[in-house]
């Protein structure tokens, strides 16, 4: 998989809260088919087994479409379902660990939160992406720590990474986001709490058409 070309556009990322009667595998279908370009599995049950299915199932489905599966903090999972790669934040494993154990093809990004400073960090560390946020009150991480606009433009002035904008972001609230530099909007409400989760991801992925459109 060319991992340059898989980080650009909507990054989907599951919740159990929020899945439905179908489970989390039947949302993320749905999003699939509305054009995720990424799945991230976000699980904190403790059931391991529970999670080592559900994210199998998951990465047979994202396998099929051609779209990532990247697992959040559990760099064990990932190696053992041979997943996509692995996303990590202040209290989890070292990135260069979790290249040990996933190999150089793998997708490893990093929560940099509001502070540049850990992007250049993590791009030290042979990370892939770097992600920032929240950049709007959200419903799932309501203390996460606020983070400009700004800070993307300065970010994207800095590093070569693809940028992620993490954190109660809408189609109405998401294009100035990927105009200020972000090259991917993660999102877990805003997808899998819609009715319409297929009409959803449509909406998210008018936002990247406009800004392809408007490029020089």
């Amino acid at each position: 998989m060319n991992k340059a070309r898989a980080l650009k556009g909507l990054y989907a990322i599951t919740d159990s809260g929020l899945a439905s009667d179908g489970g989390i595998v039947a949302q993320v279908e749905l999003a699939l088919r509305g054009g995720v370009r990424a799945v991230q599995y976000r699980n904190k049950h403790p059931d391991h087994r529970q999670r080592a299915e559900e994210a199998a199932a998951l990465l047979r489905l994202c396998r099929t479409a051609g779209v990532p599966l990247i697992i959040n903090d559990d760099v064990a999972l990932a190696a053992a379902i041979q997943a996509d790669g692995v996303h990590l934040g202040r209290d989890d494993p070292d990135p260069r660990e979790a290249r040990r154990m996933l190999g150089p093809g793998a997708i490893i990004g990093m929560s940099c939160y509001n502070r540049l400073e850990l992007a250049f960090q993590a791009r030290a560390a042979d990370t892939d992406y770097v992600a920032f946020g929240r950049f709007f009150p959200s419903s799932i991480k309501p203390l996460a720590v606020q983070a400009d606009i700004d800070l993307l433009a300065r970010a994207r002035a800095a590093l070569e990474l693809p940028i992620v904008a993490i954190g109660g972001i809408t189609p109405e609230n998401g294009g100035p986001l990927i105009a200020a530099g972000a090259d991917m909007l993660a999102v877990i409400h805003g997808i899998f709490g819609q009715a319409d989760i297929l009409r959803a991801c449509q909406d998210f992925n008018k936002l990247f058409e406009k800004t392809e459109v408007s490029d020089p």
